[in-house]
């Protein structure tokens, strides 16, 4: 069996000091995509979600939300960083997934939208129970940034891996972690 986690980035900042914009590809996490962050990654490691390999675009925003994700996770994966993954459409997120070694599961892919949420959709199997069904649900209603979508696929190869495939195991928004910790702690 085969595992893979689509975590987009988390929030990240437009401004520039001067009031000018940035760039696209060099936009940093602001102080929500930082903490949103460290959410997800303490999430990952209580659900033990922790990658073998990490496929992450290059931009700075996919690889400050890395960085934040790494210390939580307490895991020390194979990390690729891949400029093809930057604002990648889902068909090209496909193929860096199928094209990795077979060796390595979970894979971790931290990327972009509308391609994120593109392939999520894409790899959808047909949800058996109710709860597959909310789940994939609460998926399609929106991917925001920090979200993370986890699937299943049977099979020995990445190279398997086709749309339709996947079994939607979870799918979690950093603003519901935000919510469960300020009322645990409340």
């Amino acid at each position: 069996m085969r595992r893979l986690l689509l975590l987009r980035h988390a929030k990240s900042d437009w401004s520039k000091p001067g009031g000018r914009q940035r760039d696209d590809h060099e936009r940093p996490l602001n102080a929500r995509g930082q903490e949103a962050a460290a959410l997800i990654g303490r999430y990952m490691r209580k659900k033990k979600y922790l990658p073998a390999l990490v496929l992450c675009s290059t931009a700075t925003r996919t690889r400050e939300t890395l960085k934040i994700l790494l210390p939580a996770l307490g895991a020390r994966p194979e990390i690729r960083y891949e400029d093809s993954l930057y604002l990648a459409e889902w068909p090209r997120l496909l193929e860096a997934v199928r094209v990795a070694p077979d060796g390595a599961s979970p894979v971790l892919m931290i990327g972009h939208n509308p391609g994120m949420e593109q392939l999520a959709a894409a790899l959808l199997a047909q949800p058996k129970t109710a709860a597959a069904r909310a789940l994939t649900g609460a998926m399609a209603q929106k991917f925001p940034t920090g979200a993370l979508a986890v699937f299943d696929f049977r099979g020995e190869t990445w190279s398997a891996v086709k749309p339709g495939a996947g079994r939607l195991r979870d799918f979690v928004r950093p603003k519901e972690l935000a919510a469960e910790t300020k009322q645990a702690k409340g």
